[in-house]
């Protein structure tokens, strides 16, 4: 995924391969121009980004007090307090609310103005995943359509498994990563322990940008390392609303929180010293991270976190399709599905296909070609989305992620296009360690199970694999994590009607086959044979080790291993 060098760096909008300035070009309609100069300020606005972290980092929380700092919630939904603690506007399911996790990424967009003194009104495109290790196909499918990540970290437990299989994915596809140390008003590490971890785990170099004055648990404010100044806040009731803020210079600073101020002044410049000082260029190249230490529940540095990425996360930039040719944002319209989701809005039943633009503007009503099966496809009914509530929208810009209501033919991976066929590259399934059988115990549910099994096989829950022998009563549910059934059977009661009951099956590897090898392995023990709903044939096999003697024993078949979850 290409970025410009810079914030303010100039769009590029030369042919894309363009040898010299000495190549005869052919003359730029001016009204051409216009255009692409009003697309190129439109994108250079928006901030397209997700937030990432293992599971109770804060990560919702942080979702929404983004929002209220942004102004578009005049309260936080998160209330201390297990009675009557009120769900976060970005955890809409039931098992959501139920659990306090999230279970689904959900699309946030909103504006936002560093400086109401002038004109510098940016859109943001802020994308929650779920932190859960069963649904990073989910987070995965997220990642592909974002221009950069905010990596949220617990100040008491650093580090964790699935944060470090998020980094490594961001890393594959380049995406530069802004780092907060989350609940700085709890007990937790030293804030250089931390910053080491990140440096030696995973091998990117820190560069802080406010430190925390105070130790974890006694969060007073931040030093804004960069300009020398001390951001103070003040609690407010449960954190709900907006925490002000008081600026002063080093001298007030050192004045009023004497020892803390000078520790926090210290390391800090112990840091730059060393070279952890932010440098654009590597922050981009996905060499460094910018660090911010705040406390979500207490909104306490989040506005800087706001700040940090408008001014530093780069603007969508062009992409390249699955035949290495790149789409710039000034190409005709074209748009990537990431996710598919049904089951918001109980008092509308549809569903949504949210895609993020690419290239070129979208506007609603127009009529956009479908890659995957060349039919054409009208986008009458566009909305942009925050948490459940909806909007029409009219246009949208690259970075800008628009749901699409209805939309049956879609599913992630898939690309809209006008004009030049452009098609972007597939988004993969993970390979699934965990496997049962669905069924239906009424016949007169049948008909909804089925539309059941279908809807959710189409958003991607869940694999649905099937075989002659099981027949589609009973389809075999494969999944990265066990979690992800218990979506399935929610889902299918609350939105379907359907009690729906799972048999556990006694397989825990799948590989890809063929379908000369599928008769073979169809006649071995542990083994049985599947196809999947795009058609891939997997065979499931009970145990590594039964996969080793088929791989020694049976060297011509074709088992190829499938993505694993955090590759």
């Amino acid at each position: 995924m290409s970025t410009p060098d810079s914030v303010d760096a100039p769009i590029d909008t030369s042919p894309a391969h363009a040898e010299s300035d000495s190549v005869p070009t052919e003359p730029v309609p001016s009204g051409t121009k216009n255009v692409h100069k009003e697309l190129a300020s439109e994108v250079a606005r928006r901030r397209t980004f997700a937030v990432i972290s293992h599971p109770d980092a804060g990560k919702s929380t942080l979702t929404e007090a983004l929002a209220l700092h942004a102004r578009v919630i005049s309260e936080a939904g998160a209330i201390h307090g297990k009675a009557g603690r009120r769900s976060t506007v970005s955890d809409w399911m039931e098992m959501e609310k139920a659990r306090g996790i999230s279970v689904s990424s959900t699309a946030l967009q909103f504006n936002y103005q560093v400086d109401s003194a002038i004109d510098d009104v940016h859109v943001i495109n802020l994308v929650d995943t779920p932190g859960h290790a069963d649904f990073s196909e989910d987070t995965y499918r997220v990642l592909t359509a974002v221009d950069a990540a905010v990596m949220l970290i617990d100040a008491a437990k650093g580090l964790e498994p699935q944060t470090l299989k998020l980094f490594q994915v961001c890393r594959q596809f380049g995406i530069p990563v802004i780092t907060v140390i989350n609940k700085w008003d709890r007990p937790g590490q030293s804030p250089l322990e931390l910053l080491d971890e990140i440096e030696k785990r995973i091998g990117l170099t820190p560069t802080p940008l406010y430190w925390p004055v105070g130790i974890a648990g006694d969060f007073r404010g931040l030093l804004d390392v960069r300009e020398g100044n001390y951001i103070r806040f003040t609690r407010t009731a449960g954190g709900a609303t907006i925490a002000p803020e008081e600026l002063m210079d080093a001298d007030a600073a050192a004045a009023r929180e004497g020892s803390e101020w000078d520790t926090a002044l210290e390391e800090s410049e112990l840091l730059v010293a060393s070279g952890q000082g932010h440098d654009q260029e590597l922050f981009l190249a996905g060499q460094t991270s910018p660090v911010i230490f705040g406390s979500a529940m207490l909104n306490f540095g989040v506005r800087q976190i706001l700040d940090t990425l408008v001014a530093l996360a780069p603007p969508p930039g062009a992409r390249e399709d699955v035949k290495g040719a790149v789409r710039e944002i000034t190409d005709p319209f074209s748009a990537v599905v990431f996710k598919v989701q049904a089951g918001m809005d109980t008092a509308h039943r549809d569903r949504l296909a949210f895609m993020r633009v690419v290239s070129g503007v979208f506007e609603r009503g127009m009529v956009v070609t479908h890659a995957q099966t060349g039919k054409p496809f009208t986008t009458k009914y566009a909305l942009t989305v925050f948490g459940r509530e909806r909007t029409t929208v009219e246009n949208a810009y690259p970075g800008d992620v628009v749901g699409l209501v209805n939309a049956t033919a879609l599913a992630p991976g898939h690309t809209l296009y006008t004009d030049k066929k452009v098609e972007y590259p597939p988004i993969p399934s993970f390979a699934p360690e965990h496997f049962a059988a669905l069924r239906v115990d009424s016949a007169d549910k049948y008909k909804k199970f089925r539309r059941a099994v279908e809807q959710l096989d189409s958003e991607g829950v869940v694999q649905v694999l099937r075989n002659d022998v099981r027949g589609d009563a009973s389809p075999v549910l494969a999944a990265v994590g066990p979690m992800q059934f218990e979506v399935v059977t929610a889902r299918m009661k609350t939105e379907f009607g359907v009690d729906a009951r799972l048999e556990p099956l006694a397989y825990s590897v799948a590989r890809r086959t063929d379908a000369e090898s599928a008769v073979e392995l169809g006649r071995q023990r542990g083994v049985e044979v599947f196809t999947r709903t795009d058609g891939a044939l997997l065979a499931l096999v009970s145990d590594k080790w039964r996969l080793q003697y088929l791989e020694k024993e049976m060297p011509d078949l074709t088992l190829e291993p499938l993505v694993a979850a955090g590759e």
